[in-house]
């Protein structure tokens, strides 16, 4: 082990809500001196940050744990799998420690214990924005910790915890250092986005000389004075999410919402104990497009969920047909350790369960890109990711990294770079993704 420079290797697995922990804690880690290497052969400890949501997730978890204890045999481990601490430990009985998500003071003790910290901080060392694993032109502004809700179908709360908001001046003033540090879009996570500072009941702060309450209104508002896209992830259809609308409409914040809706059927939707009924997020969704034409509408869906009937996946299907969502997501339901799903009646077979997931996802297909067609001919903002030999790839205002679909821009010889924003117009679509030309003097 290197007296001089403590080597920190790390594994970052899970939701972007878990890639800002790990964000923090790499920060302190800078901060603190220790250097972050990409090898395990280098690294004298390594840190994982797991994800434990599904079953899947806990497996890639798992096989990332052995992976390191086999390569390295200096493990602290962290993040959702960390709050199921027996399953880690009759695996890993070698792991130096276990923590769950956003304890960040455990993983730095076990670090110290392991690594002394050879010298004080040096502050100017670590950029203004922190330590970012996305690209330096966007970043997740993650808003709150733990949810309220108790979904029988998920056990983040038993992980989590319960929501817990940030200050709303807090979540600005890091807004607004990311922004002067070139980040060019932020995109606002949480478990619960709409109900973002009802633990706190939406107690005013100051920012740049104003008072804004913490609340998810205006939050968005202080945000849209940053002069950089604002895009809004995991938004529950409460009737408040209506105010943010006319933001949009006036491209202050991007005209984008990812609203996990899970089922369009009421009686599963309250088997699921869901927050909303199917009805309301019709009409809701109606009136948003009616109001902000160009509002893009990501969700999520479980099919196969227990008692889940024929009648009612074909009403899912008919919801997606009214709705006309542009971005979707869908999964198999699978149980999940302690979730309370598992002891409703009427599981539905496997076979079925896949069927309906493939029949799903091929209508919703269509449907995406029946809308993506429509933007042929149009102008659109595309913010650049990548620059290759004549070609450049990025995302419109409809498209979030990595679950989204891109654009291909032709650049032919122009000087661009990642973080550009161009004018581009679109002249094809496919299944996906947009392709289209500069823009004359873009």
């Amino acid at each position: 082990m290197s007296q001089k420079d403590p080597k920190i290797g790390f594994v970052s697995l899970g939701c972007p809500k878990a890639l800002v922990d790990s964000e923090r804690i790499l920060t302190q880690l800078r901060v603190e001196g220790y250097s972050v290497v990409p090898t395990y052969d280098d690294a004298d400890l390594v840190v994982v940050n797991t994800c434990g949501f599904i079953d899947a997730a806990v497996e890639e978890s798992l096989d990332a744990i052995g992976e390191a204890m086999a390569e390295n045999g200096k493990v602290v481990v962290t993040g959702c799998l960390g709050a199921r601490r027996q399953l880690i430990e009759e695996r890993f009985p070698g792991v130096l420690s276990i923590s769950g998500p956003q304890d960040y003071a455990t993983v730095m003790s076990a670090v110290h214990q392991q690594l002394p910290p050879k010298h004080d901080p040096f502050l100017d060392l670590v950029p203004p924005q922190g330590i970012k694993l996305t690209p330096k032109h966007f970043a997740y502004l993650k808003i709150s910790e733990g949810c309220n809700h108790r979904c029988t179908f998920c056990i983040i709360p038993s992980m989590r915890g319960d929501l817990v908001s940030r200050p709303v001046d807090e979540v600005l003033v890091e807004a607004e250092r990311l922004a002067k540090g070139g980040v060019k879009e932020l995109l606002v996570i949480s478990q619960d986005t709409s109900a973002y500072g009802v633990d706190r009941k939406y107690e005013a702060r100051s920012w740049r000389g104003r008072e804004y309450r913490t609340r998810m209104t205006e939050l968005c508002e202080g945000l849209s004075e940053l002069g950089v896209w604002t895009r809004l992830h995991y938004v529950y259809p409460y009737p408040h999410v209506d105010e943010i609308i006319p933001l949009m409409a006036a491209r202050k914040i991007l005209p984008y919402l990812d609203v996990p809706l899970q089922h369009s059927s009421p009686r599963i939707l309250k088997l699921m104990k869901r927050p909303a009924s199917g009805e309301k997020n019709l009409e809701r969704i109606l009136a948003w497009r009616k109001e902000c034409p160009d509002l893009t509408l990501r969700s999520t869906f479980i099919v196969g969920f227990p008692g889940e009937t024929d009648a009612e996946f074909e009403e899912l299907l008919q919801f997606l047909d009214a709705a006309e969502l542009d971005r979707v997501g869908a999964f198999a339901y699978s149980p999940v350790a302690g979730a309370k799903a598992n002891e409703l009646p009427g599981v539905v077979p496997e076979a079925v369960k896949e069927e309906r997931l493939a029949r799903f996802m091929k209508h919703q297909a269509k449907i995406s890109k029946r809308r993506l067609k429509k933007k042929i001919g149009s102008v659109q903002q595309v913010l650049l990711d990548e620059i290759g030999n004549g070609v450049a790839v990025g995302r419109s205002s409809a498209d979030a990294p990595e679950i989204d679909g891109r654009v291909y821009v032709a650049i032919g010889k122009q000087k661009l770079k990642a973080g550009d924003v161009v004018s581009v117009k679109v002249v094809k679509s496919d299944a996906h993704d947009l392709h289209g030309e500069l823009v004359s003097g873009s």
